[in-house]
């Protein structure tokens, strides 16, 4: 992953966490600590994920909220509620190949988007450590915010 750079236009509070996260070695940054209007502080794990641009050919790295679904991981394809999809889920939508960081360890993935009775069971899970997915949803529309597995290759 030190060949990846980070992603373009990234807001600042993901790039210091980013930072954190790299130059501890995922010691820091691990659990991202955050206050939510009207809600207690709260710790939601994260992981760096590394995927190549769709266009640029290049490594991008991006800080994201994650989950655990048996053996896999899983993280949502948000983009905050926009109406598109973010930069990073286009990426693998490209190239499924990817690496990705949690806390220490380091590990090649495969992506592939959850469906049916498995997407509801990781969006359900995501709720309880991340409530704004529900807000992002509705501010989404007809999008239906992707769920992506991340599969280790042992």
């Amino acid at each position: 992953m030190s060949d990846a750079q980070l992603a373009p236009n990234m807001p600042k509070w993901m790039v210091d966490h980013t930072e954190l996260y790299l130059k501890s070695g995922g010691k820091d940054g691990h659990m991202y600590k955050i206050n939510l209007p009207n809600l207690p502080e709260r710790e939601v794990p994260s992981l760096l994920l590394t995927t190549v641009g769709r266009k640029s050919g290049k490594k991008y790295l991006f800080p994201l909220f994650y989950g655990r679904h048996g053996g896999s991981y899983y993280i949502v394809a948000s983009k905050g509620g926009a109406p598109e999809h973010p930069g990073w889920f286009q990426n693998i939508a490209a190239n499924p190949e990817v690496e990705i960081q949690v806390g220490t360890e380091k590990m090649k993935a495969k992506a592939r988007v959850a469906e049916g009775a498995e997407r509801q069971a990781m969006w359900t899970d995501a709720l309880k450590f991340w409530p704004p997915y529900a807000d992002y949803q509705v501010k989404a529309g007809s999008r239906q915010i992707p769920v992506v597995v991340l599969d280790p290759i042992r």
